[in-house]
C-alpha cells in the first residue's frame, strides 16, 4: 500500500475531485491524505481520505513530515498556474523535499494519470 497526498489550489479542487472519482477503484487500495477541506470533498464521492490541517503552513509541514517519515509515495498537487501561490516558500520546499526523497509529484492531470498508473503497475 502506498501513501498518496492530494493538494490543490482553490480553482483546481473540482478537477481533483473528478480525478479521484475516475480512479476510485485504484485509490481505494492506498493510504490517502489531503487537507481537511479537500478530504471532505473527496470523501463526498465515497473515498476515504485522512485529513491534514487545512491552513497552508501546517498542511504543507505535515506533508513534508510524512515524506521525511517515508509515508508518502506520490504527491498530486493540481496547481492553478494563473494564481500566485498562497505560500510560495513552502510550496517550493515541498517540491524540494519530494526531489530529495525521490517522491514523484504531479502538478497537472496528465502527469497525475501517468504517475498513478506507474505506481500501480503490478500492485493494483
Amino acid at each position: 500500500m502506498s501513501g498518496i497526498v492530494f493538494l490543490s489550489n482553490d480553482r483546481k479542487k473540482a478537477l481533483l475531485v473528478r480525478f479521484c472519482d475516475a480512479y476510485k477503484s485504484i485509490l481505494s487500495k492506498h493510504s490517502l491524505f489531503s487537507t481537511y477541506t479537500l478530504s471532505y470533498l473527496i470523501g463526498e464521492i465515497g473515498i476515504d481520505v485522512t485529513p491534514l490541517l487545512d491552513d497552508d503552513v501546517s498542511g504543507y509541514q505535515q506533508v513534508i513530515s510524512k515524506i521525511y517519515c517515508k509515508e508518502v509515495n506520490l504527491v498530486i498537487f493540481f496547481k492553478d498556474t494563473f494564481s500566485a501561490p498562497v505560500n510560495p516558500h513552502l510550496e517550493c520546499e515541498l517540491f524540494r523535499v519530494c526531489d530529495l526523497h525521490n517522491v514523484p509529484y504531479a502538478t497537472n492531470l496528465a502527469t497525475a494519470e501517468i504517475l498513478l498508473s506507474a505506481l500501480c503497475l503490478g500492485k493494483c
